[in-house]
């Protein structure tokens, strides 16, 4: 399999997450809202959701060439319904 394209979008998306999550642990430290912190989970939740559907999105586009590649029909094909229902659960 090809390696992840956009490596470094993904890497930015992800310590803007890791900064999002410290957040959230300032705020539990420090009593807030929890409605706001609520708030601020599902936006976390959010921007990881994105990331894992860009990575999801770029094994697709290379489960699909290596199967137009390389013709493992079934094989190729379960392998990336695999993936998604681990990645949708």
């Amino acid at each position: 399999m090809e390696i992840i394209k956009n490596t470094n979008d993904i890497i930015v998306r992800l310590r803007r997450i890791e900064g999002q999550i410290k957040g959230i642990q300032r705020m539990v430290n420090e009593d807030k809202c929890c409605g706001d912190i609520l708030i601020q989970i599902a936006a976390a939740r959010s921007a990881l959701n994105k990331v894992g559907g860009l990575i999801l999105e770029n094994y697709m586009k290379d489960c699909i060439k290596d199967y137009l590649d390389k013709n493992k029909g079934d094989e190729v094909i379960e392998e990336l319904i695999d993936t998604m229902l681990k990645y949708t659960k």
